[in-house]
């Protein structure tokens, strides 16, 4: 069996591998996320969650599989990034607030002698929110380190999305079942 390597450090992303009951190591590496300004908006994630696997190729032993994951929200054909702070966020925000919006998360599975690669899309459905609740989302969950600027997961979640189709992992971060499919496949 190989030793599985998660390069990433959000929790998230650590807590789903771990539900799925695979032990791991995480190995991570500072990677440039830029991606060119022709990239369609659909592919940025794998392309990112690509940049980050070949940084971590040359560190990888040959009993090692190493999954990397990049997840991106897209409103109307534009990726929606992890806010820089307060402000951003509350826009990202507004932006969503009523409207049908993709989350695509780009996995890249990589070993010393192959690779898989693949995306998977989740469309969100938000409920309007007033800009009080955006105010106070903000303020007592500060997600300034998700993508789209809210947690699927948090209260926003819970009270504003009025449903999902596809994956709801992949909002988290990783779409589960696709990932323990592929890794079964992989090993």
């Amino acid at each position: 069996m190989k030793k599985l390597i998660l390069g990433s450090k959000s929790p998230r992303r650590s807590e789903l591998i771990g539900a799925l009951g695979f032990e791991f190591t995480i190995r991570t590496k500072e990677t440039d996320e830029s991606y060119p300004a022709d990239i369609a908006a659909k592919d940025v994630a794998l392309f990112i969650a690509k940049k980050k696997a070949d940084a971590l190729l040359p560190t990888l032993n040959e009993n090692e599989v190493l999954l990397c994951a990049d997840t991106v929200v897209i409103l109307n054909d534009k990726v929606l990034g992890k806010p820089k702070d307060m402000l951003e966020a509350k826009e990202t925000i507004q932006q969503l607030s009523g409207k049908t919006h993709s989350v695509i998360t780009g996995i890249v599975l990589q070993s010393t002698t192959k690779e898989t690669a693949f995306t998977c899309e989740t469309k969100v459905v938000f409920g309007e929110l007033s800009e009080e609740e955006i105010n106070r989302y903000i303020r007592h969950f500060k997600p300034f380190d998700k993508a789209g600027s809210y947690g699927i997961q948090e209260w926003i979640g819970h009270a504003f999305i009025e449903r999902i189709e596809g994956s709801y992992n992949n909002v988290v971060g990783l779409p589960t079942h696709e990932v323990y499919r592929e890794l079964q496949k992989f090993m």
